[in-house]
């Protein structure tokens, strides 16, 4: 049930735009590509041979790799709240 203006189901559409949106934002990421690196490009450390085999175009070793994932990345999202405070964010 919405409250306030909006219609009925209004919340319920505004959920799936935003998944479908996160769903079409991570579809559109591309995976690593091209030949596979011998040595780390961030440390210079060698990239085991079993790794460079199971993923085409690794360029990280599976440290600094870890390190990147564990890093949120920062953007900036659409918000779809419409609340007063969430505009002033």
């Amino acid at each position: 049930m919405a409250g306030g203006w909006s219609r009925d189901g209004a919340v319920g559409e505004q959920i799936e735009a935003s998944l479908n949106d996160e769903l079409t934002r991570l579809r559109a990421r591309r995976g690593p590509v091209g030949e596979s690196l011998s040595h780390c490009a961030e440390c210079d450390e060698p990239i085991p041979e079993a790794r460079r085999r199971a993923m085409a175009g690794v360029k990280l070793c599976i440290a600094c790799q870890s390190e990147r994932d564990g890093r949120g990345a920062q953007r900036g999202g659409i918000n779809r709240r419409g609340s007063k405070d969430s505009q002033l964010k």
